[in-house]
C-alpha cells in the first residue's frame, strides 16, 4: 500500500473492530455493528488512493474508540436478552 499504511494494520483493525462489535451484550447492537464493519472494509477493499486510505484508516481508527465507548456504555444499562438469543 502506498499511503504507509500496511495491510497488517488494516487487518489488526479490521480484527479489532471485530472484536470489540462482538461485546455489544444487545443483540441488535451486536448485529448491527458486525455487519457495518463488514460492509464498509468490502466496499473500500478496492481502494487505492493513499489519502483516501488514510482517511479510511483514521475513520475506522475513530468508530472503533466509539464501539468501546458504546459497549461501556451498554454494559452500564442491561436489558433482557431477547428471545432469539435465549436459544443460545
Amino acid at each position: 500500500m502506498a499511503s504507509g499504511i500496511t495491510k497488517n494494520q488494516v487487518l489488526a483493525l479490521y480484527k479489532s473492530l471485530m472484536k470489540e462489535s462482538h461485546k455489544f451484550s444487545n443483540y441488535n447492537f451486536r448485529a448491527y455493528a458486525l455487519r457495518r464493519v463488514r460492509d464498509a472494509f468490502k466496499e473500500n477493499k478496492s481502494l487505492m488512493d493513499s489519502k483516501t486510505i488514510k482517511k479510511e484508516f483514521l475513520h475506522g481508527k475513530e468508530n472503533l474508540e466509539l464501539i468501546k465507548r458504546q459497549v461501556i456504555i451498554g454494559d452500564m444499562y442491561k436489558a433482557e436478552k431477547l428471545v432469539i438469543e435465549q436459544s443460545q
